[in-house]
C-alpha cells in the first residue's frame, strides 16, 4: 500500500510539473507570441545568429517543442530557408537544457514567491498581456513546487529494493533505458520534465552516472517526436526540418549509447553531484550537437532531401501553387485562382457540416470542422504567400488587379472560415453540451438562413470564377436579403419569447448569436462581387443618402 501511495504521488508531482510548463508556454505566447514570431522570422540572418533566437525563444517558451511546431510552420511557409531553420532548431536544444539548470537551482522559496505573484498578476491585471504574463509566473512557480514534491517523493526511494533492482537492470540493458526515457518523453511532449524525473532520481542515489547519461540521452530522443508528430499536416519543408531534428538528436543517443562509461567519467571528474551531473550532461548533450552540427547544416539538409524526395510529399501533390510558374504572371495567376476556389469548397463544406451537426447532434461533424478549418488556414496562407512572391516580379495593371481580387477572397474565405469554426461551430457545440433543442420554428428559421447562405457561397464561386456582372449585381442584392432574413427570424424568435415558450427562452442567446454570425458570413460573402461592379461603374462609394439642401 505505501509503494501505491508513492507511485500516486509521484505521477501527482510529474503532473504538476507538466502543467506548470504547459501554463509557462500559454502565458508567454499568448502575451508574447506575435514578438517572439516576428524574432524568430527575422533572426535568420546566419547560422548563429538563427541559432541564437531559437536559443532565446525556447529560454521564453520553457519548450523546445513549442519552437520547433513554430520555426517548422514558418518554414513550411517559405519565411524561414531550411538551412537557417535548422541551425534555429539546434539552439532551441540548448534553450531547453539552460531552462534545466534554472529548474536545479535551490531556489524553494522562489517557487512559493512565484506562485503567489502569478495569481495576484492573473486577478488583478486587467490587460491581456499582464493576466497572461501572470499565468506564466503561476505556471513557473508550480513547476517549482513540483520539483519539491518530486525530491520528496524520490528521497525514500533509495531504500527500495524493488526500484534499486529495476534500475538495476536497465543499468544492464542500455537500448531499453534509452527507449523508455523516449517513451516517456513522447507521452509528456517534453524532454525537460523527463530529465527533472531522472536528476531527483539520480539524487536520490538510485540512478548511477552510466544509466542516467543513457536516460538523457532517451529524454532527448523522445523529445524529438512530438514535433515531427505535430507538423505532418504542414507540408514537406517542415516534416523535413523536423525529421532533420530526430536524425540530429539520434545520433547523439547512440555516441551516448556506446560511449556511455568514458563519458561518464569525464563529466563525473568535471561536475560533482548526482543531480548536477544529470543537468551538466543533458547540456553538454544539445551542447555538442549544436557545435557538431551547426557548421553541417547544409549536409544534413541535403541528406534530408534525398531521404525525404518532393515526389513523396502528398501536400504538394494536392497543391496546384508551382513556384516554377512565378516567372509567368500569365500561368500563375490561374494556378492561384483555382487554389482559391478550392479554399472556397473548403468552406462550403465547413457550413455544411456545422448544419449536420446542429440537426443531428453529431459531435464527429464538429471534430471534422475544427479540422477542415485548420486546411483552410493552411491553404490561405500558402496563397497569400504565393501571390505574395509573384508580385515582387513585373505585373501588368490588369494582372496586379487580378493578384489583389484573388488575395481579398481568399482573405475573405478564411474569415468565414474563422467565424464558422470559432462562432457558429462553438454555439453548436455548446448547445450539444447543455441538451438544448430549438424551437421547431427556430429550428426551420436557422436551416433556411443556412441553406441561403450556402447558395450564396456557391454564387460567389462562381461570380470569381467567371465575373458575371449579372451575378455579381445578384449577389449583392441577397445580401439585402440576408439582412431581411435575419431581421425577420430575430424578431420571430421574441414573439416565441414573449409566450414564455421554454425552448426557445432556454436558447435565445444561441439562436440570436447564430443569426448574427451568418449575416456576417454572407457579408464576406458578397465582397466577391465588389470589385467586378466597381469595374463596370456600378457600385456607388456609399448607400447613404445625402440630406436634402
Amino acid at each position: 500500500m505505501y509503494s501505491t501511495v508513492q507511485l500516486i504521488d509521484l505521477l501527482g508531482a510529474a503532473a504538476l510539473l507538466l502543467w506548470g510548463l504547459r501554463l509557462i508556454k500559454t502565458g508567454v505566447l499568448r502575451a508574447y507570441g506575435a514578438v517572439l514570431r516576428q524574432w524568430l522570422s527575422q533572426g535568420s540572418g546566419g547560422r548563429v545568429v538563427a541559432a541564437f533566437w531559437g536559443f532565446l525563444a525556447t529560454l521564453g517558451l520553457q519548450s523546445s517543442t513549442a519552437s520547433a511546431v513554430i520555426i517548422a510552420s514558418f518554414t513550411a511557409r517559405g519565411i524561414i530557408k531550411p538551412r537557417m531553420a535548422q541551425a534555429m532548431m539546434l539552439g532551441a536544444n540548448l534553450g531547453t537544457a539552460i531552462v534545466t539548470v534554472v529548474l536545479s537551482a535551490d531556489v524553494h522559496w522562489v517557487g512559493s514567491a512565484a506562485i503567489f505573484l502569478g495569481v495576484v498578476m492573473h486577478n488583478v491585471s486587467e490587460g491581456n498581456r499582464l493576466r497572461n504574463m501572470g499565468r506564466a509566473v503561476l505556471g513557473l512557480g508550480l513547476m517549482l513546487l513540483a520539483l519539491q514534491l518530486l525530491g520528496t517523493v524520490t528521497a525514500p526511494l533509495r531504500e527500495s529494493e524493488t526500484v534499486v533492482a529495476m534500475l538495476s537492470g536497465l543499468g544492464n540493458a542500455p537500448v531499453f533505458a534509452i527507449l523508455l526515457a523516449a517513451g516517456l518523453a513522447i507521452l509528456a511532449s517534453s524532454s525537460l520534465a523527463v530529465v527533472v524525473l531522472v536528476m531527483m532520481l539520480a539524487a536520490a542515489g538510485v540512478v548511477g552516472p552510466a544509466l542516467a547519461l543513457w536516460l538523457v540521452a532517451g529524454a532527448n530522443l523522445g523529445g524529438a517526436v512530438p514535433p515531427w508528430l505535430a507538423v505532418r499536416s504542414e507540408g514537406l519543408a517542415a516534416r523535413r526540418l523536423t525529421l532533420a531534428n530526430l536524425l540530429v538528436r539520434g545520433t547523439g543517443a547512440l555516441v551516448v549509447l556506446v560511449a556511455a562509461d568514458p563519458l561518464a567519467d569525464l563529466l563525473g571528474g568535471l561536475i560533482p553531484g548526482a543531480a548536477h551531473f544529470v543537468v551538466g550532461a543533458h547540456v553538454a548533450f544539445n551542447a555538442a550537437l549544436l557545435l557538431i552540427f551547426l557548421p553541417l547544416v547544409g549536409p544534413l539538409c541535403t541528406l534530408i532531401e534525398r531521404l525525404v524526395p518532393a515526389s513523396r510529399d502528398p501536400a504538394a501533390s494536392r497543391s496546384q501553387l508551382d513556384d516554377s510558374l512565378l516567372p509567368m504572371p500569365a500561368m500563375a495567376l490561374p494556378v492561384a485562382a483555382r487554389e482559391t476556389l478550392r479554399l472556397g469548397d473548403l468552406v462550403v463544406e465547413m457550413l455544411e457540416r456545422t448544419l449536420a451537426a446542429m440537426r443531428t447532434s453529431d459531435e464527429a461533424a464538429l471534430a471534422e470542422v475544427s479540422r477542415l478549418e485548420e486546411r483552410v488556414d493552411q491553404q490561405h496562407e500558402a496563397i497569400k504567400l504565393y501571390v505574395a512572391r509573384l508580385s515582387r516580379g513585373e505585373l501588368t495593371e490588369e494582372d496586379a488587379r487580378w493578384a489583389g481580387e484573388i488575395v481579398s477572397y481568399a482573405i475573405n474565405l478564411e474569415h468565414i472560415g474563422d467565424i464558422v469554426e470559432g462562432g457558429i461551430a462553438e454555439i453548436t457545440a455548446k448547445k450539444l453540451r447543455n441538451k438544448l433543442v430549438f424551437s421547431l420554428e427556430g429550428q426551420a428559421e436557422i436551416a433556411a438562413f443556412f441553406q441561403h447562405t450556402l447558395e450564396n457561397l456557391r454564387m460567389a464561386q462562381a461570380i470569381f470564377l467567371s465575373r458575371d456582372a449579372a451575378l455579381a449585381r445578384r449577389l449583392v442584392a441577397r445580401k439585402v436579403e440576408s439582412r431581411r432574413i435575419e431581421a425577420e427570424s430575430a424578431e420571430h424568435h421574441m414573439q416565441r419569447m414573449r409566450t414564455g415558450r421554454t425552448e426557445t427562452l432556454e436558447t435565445s442567446t444561441l439562436h440570436l448569436d447564430i443569426l448574427r454570425d451568418l449575416k456576417r458570413v454572407n457579408a464576406h460573402i458578397a465582397s466577391v462581387a465588389y470589385p467586378i461592379l466597381e469595374g463596370l461603374g456600378l457600385l456607388e462609394e456609399s448607400r447613404v443618402k445625402e440630406a436634402a439642401q
